[in-house]
């Protein structure tokens, strides 16, 4: 069994090294294989410009990196952790993940950009990562908040391999819990969402971030959930084993009866 934890947590904006400090604080006690981080968890969400964005962006090696990459070295854990990134003077809305013996994070930036994200980070061009990783025996793909809303997302991931999908959010809406459940039972394996909460104001207009983090399993039940307020660290118990067969009764797989062949097909209205 793995443990994961998913980690709702409430970022102050433009304030890193506080919420470095919080973080810190929030996983101190925390010992499990793999931590899920929600989306953009150490610079806040709600930024007007690249200019304002700026001194909180990071490429590998900056103040969050370094700081991640050690506590996966301490607590021999992944690390999975939405970033604000910059590279070659862009923006990108990502996910970092550190693994202990290995230097340099992987980096999935986010594909599909909600509402106002477009004005300051750019398209992700990294594709659907899977992590394979031995030591535990698991394999794990990254999607990143609005990236729910297209189930080609976790089609691909599951595809690739994923057991287990890790879902860093900054959710303002509740549509998603209805879907994310869904994800889980159409490519049966578990999805974790470290979603965040609070709010935060920009002159007249006001975020309300959801909170609710949870993890689903295979099957499409919550195993873990959190309240819409207060940073909270969801604890569960995960086995990749029965991810592998795909499998429902003795005579249908929900991937050996697939037919790629007919879905690039347009559908055409009939006379």
């Amino acid at each position: 069994m793995i443990r994961l934890a998913a980690v709702q947590f409430t970022p102050q904006l433009g304030e890193p090294e506080a919420n470095i400090e919080a973080i810190g604080k929030l996983l101190d006690p925390v010992e499990v294989d793999v931590i899920v981080l929600p989306e953009l968890c150490t610079s806040g969400y709600f930024f007007e410009s690249r200019d304002e964005l700026a001194p909180v962006a990071e490429a590998p090696g900056g103040r969050a990196s370094s700081f991640f990459q050690r506590l996966a070295e301490a607590k021999q854990a992944i690390i999975i952790a939405g970033l604000a990134e910059v590279a070659g003077g862009c923006f990108y809305n990502s996910v970092f993940v550190f693994r202990p013996g290995i230097p340099e994070p992987l980096i999935y930036r986010k594909s599909h950009l909600f509402y106002k994200e477009r004005f300051v980070f750019e398209p992700g061009d990294t594709g659907f990562p899977v992590i394979r990783d031995e030591r535990l025996d698991i394999s794990i793909g990254i999607m990143l908040c609005y990236d729910w809303r297209f189930p080609e997302v976790s089609r691909v991931l599951a595809l690739g391999g994923a057991e287990l999908i890790a879902c860093p959010s900054n959710l303002v809406t509740d549509a998603w819990r209805k879907v994310m459940p869904a994800r889980a039972i159409e490519n049966k394996l578990y999805v974790a969402v470290a979603n965040r909460c609070g709010t935060e104001t920009r002159g007249e207009e006001t975020l309300l971030f959801k909170g609710c983090s949870a993890v689903y399993d295979p099957w499409g039940e919550m195993i873990a959930l959190a309240g819409a307020e207060g940073d909270r660290v969801l604890i569960s118990e995960i086995d990749p084993q029965p991810c592998r067969d795909k499998s429902f009764n003795e005579f249908n797989d929900i991937f050996a009866d697939r037919r790629p062949e007919l879905y690039g097909a347009l559908c055409r209205p009939q006379p």
